[in-house]
């Protein structure tokens, strides 16, 4: 079995590189030992303070911008974005590469296996990279096939962003993340090693998940809207469990992020530690306060509320009874929520759940969070600085300064006066490699 999963991991490596080589012309190459000076009009280098730089040159020495030089100059190779307004590759904390939800989806969970997951979240990679966001976190996938996308994009043989991996969630049987609606034969095969009961069991599962390679431990804390069960969308896992998971996946150095839509869900993760919470459809008074307390992070992701609400109400349902009642219900509460949480101090990072939506229009998630109240910028700041904050990772995304990875976008209009400029992304680099140019 091991000899088959390795053939067809260097099956998917062979395949990456060969669907690299068909991408659109542009810089693929090792930036390694060169230099590019990128003439720019208009620069947000530092989403945190919302300052526009007017008429600079990035130099980019290799994968990394080295010096940011009043306006334009340097000889050799350039690149002119003098027309355009520049900032920071954007960061989706919440995605699901290796999936996309369709009509066929509960089929090719029983005849697709984790080569195929993988060669799936190879394109889906791409469109991501493409459309801007030049780091992502996915938070649900097999572990074979997610882990192998994520060291493939790090090596260069896949086209993507820098991937973050959970690898399989942490759930409960029967609850929201384990296998649901098949055969009793079939759920034993489905179901994963990251399933879990009790506490001491839970622990297993973190650190099992640990071992496969997981960067962040995801759990599923509540019921979910697309698990294909009427479980509802409370809480799942006991306040035993959720201590349990919290303390064992903090002392081997990762950080939890929980799945939860029900307040108590999303109260009993907060309490026990939680880092960060995925959706929180249901928050209510308690929970900001938790969250203020905590510091922990809110990802609201928008889109998914949006898509499931549309999906569910319109002629063409696909879902399964079980999933259109929760998708009817939770859906459409998603934006006040998010509304609640940012006027009380809340704070967000950005995530769209795409997998759920449609990978590649990650972007559309900015004019979500401006209706709940955000401005422009503060929902440009939930995809960098904030973003990066939360996944830990502010010296390696999310800023545009000197030491940092050259990872760039360009629109042609404002987005601080109209966020879907970044639905139009025009130009992206990422370490120092251009891989779109629409100039």
């Amino acid at each position: 079995m091991r000899s088959i999963v390795a053939a067809a991991m260097a099956w998917l490596v062979l395949a990456g590189a060969a669907f690299a080589q068909q991408t659109p012309a542009v810089a693929t190459a090792s930036p390694a030992g060169r230099t590019l000076f990128v003439h720019v009009g208009r620069l947000l280098a530092d989403p945190s303070n919302g300052v526009v730089q007017r008429d600079k040159t990035l130099v980019i020495a290799g994968n990394r911008v080295v010096e940011i030089r009043d306006g334009f100059v340097g000889e050799g190779e350039i690149i002119d974005l003098r027309d355009a307004f520049v900032l920071p590759g954007l960061i989706d904390s919440h995605v699901h590469l290796t999936s996309e939800q369709n009509p066929d989806a509960r089929l090719q969970a029983v005849t697709w296996d984790a080569s195929d997951r993988a060669m799936v979240g190879a394109g889906n990679a791409r469109r991501t990279l493409l459309a801007g966001f030049t780091t992502v976190a996915d938070l649900g996938a097999p572990n074979d096939a997610i882990f192998a996308l994520r060291d493939g994009v790090a090596r260069g043989d896949v086209i993507g962003p820098r991937i973050l991996a959970s690898g399989s969630s942490v759930s409960v049987h029967g609850g929201h993340g384990d296998a649901n609606g098949y055969r009793e034969d079939v759920l034993h095969v489905l179901s994963s090693e990251s399933v879990c009961s009790g506490p001491d069991d839970c622990m297993r599962a973190v650190r099992t998940q640990v071992r496969a390679g997981a960067d962040v431990i995801k759990i599923t804390s509540t019921g979910g809207v697309l698990s294909n069960t009427a479980a509802g969308l409370g809480q799942q896992f006991t306040d035993a469990e959720l201590a349990a998971i919290v303390e064992v996946a903090h002392r081997m150095g990762r950080k939890v992020t929980a799945h939860a839509h029900g307040a108590d869900g999303v109260n009993a993760f907060l309490r026990a530690g939680g880092d960060s919470i995925e959706h929180g459809t249901y928050l209510d008074d308690e929970s900001i306060r938790l969250f203020r307390q905590n510091g922990a992070w809110l990802v609201p992701t928008l889109m998914a509320g949006d898509y499931v609400a549309r999906v569910a109400s319109g002629p063409d349902n696909f879902f399964t009874p079980a999933q259109t009642a929760k998708a009817l219900e939770a859906g459409p509460r998603m934006l006040d929520m998010a509304a609640r949480a940012h006027r009380g101090g809340v704070r967000i990072a950005f995530g769209t759940d795409s997998g759920v939506s449609r990978h590649g229009d990650n972007a559309r998630e900015f004019a979500l969070l401006v209706r709940a109240g955000l401005t422009p910028l503060e929902a440009i700041q939930t995809a960098t600085v904030n973003a990066a904050e939360h996944l830990g990772i502010s010296d390696q995304a999310g800023r545009l300064l000197p030491g940092m990875p050259a990872d760039l976008i360009a629109v042609s209009g404002d987005p601080l006066q109209d966020v879907t400029e970044l639905e139009r992304v025009r130009f992206v680099m990422k370490g120092g490699v251009v891989h779109r140019d629409d100039r």
